[in-house]
């Protein structure tokens, strides 16, 4: 009868025994989940490989030249995003899962404003991924370290993706 709450010994003991006394119930208590501060969010960041996959889109020129989350101007020709969580500075490989194009981002302002979506790109970042529109990605945080990051920052130098909406 172990499924009542009645020990083992206490349908064994035999005459003259006594029975034991059943072992005492503490209650489980569980306590609320903490909500991730910055530093343990970048550190668990560190530590094992993050991802994200869902719906992006990109912003350009209407926003060209407001102050971002980060302080910065936001500048649609560089290869920035916004994301609702990551800490800025965050690096990001961003794949488009349509055509298997990957990108490197960095997180300088919060977004996306619609909902159902995990990131915003700038013109530069979509054009980089050939996103029009709203597409799905696949986001995976990278370190600074990271020697296909560097790679790819150089070449990026070296051809830059430049928009002017006037001669467009």
């Amino acid at each position: 009868m172990m499924g009542l709450g009645f020990s083992a010994s206490a349908k064994d003991a035999g005459p003259g025994k006594a029975p034991a006394a059943p072992a005492e119930h503490k209650p489980a208590t569980k306590s609320a989940p903490k909500p991730a501060s910055r530093t343990s969010l970048r550190a668990s960041l560190r530590s094992r490989r993050w991802l994200q996959v869902g719906a992006a889109s990109w912003y350009g020129p209407h926003f060209q030249g407001r102050t971002t989350a980060a302080g910065e101007r936001f500048d649609m020709n560089q290869m920035t995003c916004a994301h609702p969580t990551l800490p800025m500075g965050t690096w990001l490989r961003v794949t488009n899962l349509k055509n298997r194009k990957s990108a490197f981002v960095r997180v300088n302002d919060r977004g996306p404003v619609f909902e159902g979506r995990i990131v915003d790109l700038s013109y530069a970042a979509a054009r980089a991924l050939d996103l029009a529109g709203v597409g799905r990605v696949k986001l995976e945080a990278v370190r600074e370290n990271d020697p296909a990051l560097a790679r790819e920052l150089v070449a990026q130098l070296q051809f830059p993706l430049l928009f002017n909406p006037l001669t467009q």
